[in-house]
């Protein structure tokens, strides 16, 4: 494998930059945490990692402006790309990997790129991160279109790979979302929506997969989540689109029916074999007296949206 093009930064140039974030900064009161009890270092990254919440909860209004943009494009048949370099390149993948069994969703509609392909999942593949030429690559083989989403993640917010990916994907007029955990980064300033999530110097200093990566990870889980709640992916908080692909998810495949419907064993088996095991649509089988083949009508009828289906059923 060859290695990846590479943005010529200066070692100096780049310990300066580094200097500036908070997510480097160095704690000088936590220099000696290797002294220290096992019980106490655990306590001290507890009460770290317990006010990375507080952190995600001031971005809010942003998480819901560019979720509510997400949706709109998905709807119109777009895809969500996640973009990034290290630990916040593999939240974005993990993140698109549990959409298929959680959701249903498509082939190819979440996608998790990171820098220097599926190896640097597991291992560090030298110059991918430092190239915004590699991102722009990487989308370019996706065939992106402007209904599509590109979510760059960074810890620092200066990651030529995510930074790329943003700036490349908004030239082509795709949706474009920033998510960083220091303040004033170039990933905010080149995407539309912008989430800034600071959540301050790490407990070992540098390990930007510590706070930084638990505020990214329950970002994403916000932005997939609640977009597939736009979609008409759950009924309630019920995963009515889950995909039993083995025996416990057929098994909450189940239960999911019988929350929903109040049904007994008998009828939701019954739902189920009618409708080749589509939780959804053995729900509206339940829930509006139809059969199989009419439940499939209405779902396609209102988008995939059960309460709209039901509403349609009724009248």
């Amino acid at each position: 494998m060859t290695s990846a093009p590479r943005t010529p930064h200066s070692d100096a140039d780049l310990r300066s930059q580094l200097e500036t974030l908070a997510t480097e900064a160095f704690r000088p009161e936590l220099a000696e945490i290797d002294r220290l009890d096992t019980v106490e270092i655990a306590r001290l990254m507890n009460g770290e990692d317990a006010t990375v919440p507080a952190a995600v909860a001031e971005r809010l209004p942003e998480i819901a402006a560019a979720v509510d943009a997400v949706a709109a494009r998905m709807a119109r048949g777009g895809r969500l790309v996640y973009a990034g370099a290290g630990t916040a390149g593999r939240l974005g993948v993990l993140d698109a990997s549990e959409c298929p069994p959680t959701f249903n969703t498509a082939p190819g509609q979440v996608v998790g790129l990171i820098a220097g392909g599926p190896p640097a999942m597991v291992t560090s593949v030298e110059g991918a991160e430092d190239s915004a030429e590699l991102a722009r690559a990487d989308l370019d083989a996706l065939a992106l279109t402007a209904e599509d989403t590109v979510v760059g993640v960074s810890a620092s917010g200066r990651t030529p790979y995510a930074v790329g990916a943003v700036a490349h994907a908004r030239a082509l007029g795709a949706l474009t979302v920033g998510l960083a955990c220091n303040p004033g980064s170039a990933l905010a300033a080149a995407a539309e929506h912008p989430i800034e999530v600071v959540v301050g110097p790490e407990l070992v200093t540098g390990s930007t997969r510590l706070k930084a990566g638990t505020a990214q990870k329950l970002v994403l889980n916000m932005l997939s989540t609640i977009t597939m709640i736009r979609l008409g992916k759950t009924y309630g908080n019920l995963m009515v689109d889950v995909r039993a692909s083995n025996e416990k998810l057929r098994a909450r495949s189940r239960r999911i029916v019988a929350l929903a419907t109040g049904a007994d064993d008998a009828e939701i088996e019954r739902a189920l074999a009618a409708t080749d095991g589509e939780v959804k649509n053995a729900v509206l089988v339940l829930l509006a007296g139809v059969d199989g083949p009419a439940a499939a009508r209405l779902l396609a009828e209102s988008g995939g949206h059960l309460r709209a289906a039901l509403g349609s059923a009724d009248g």
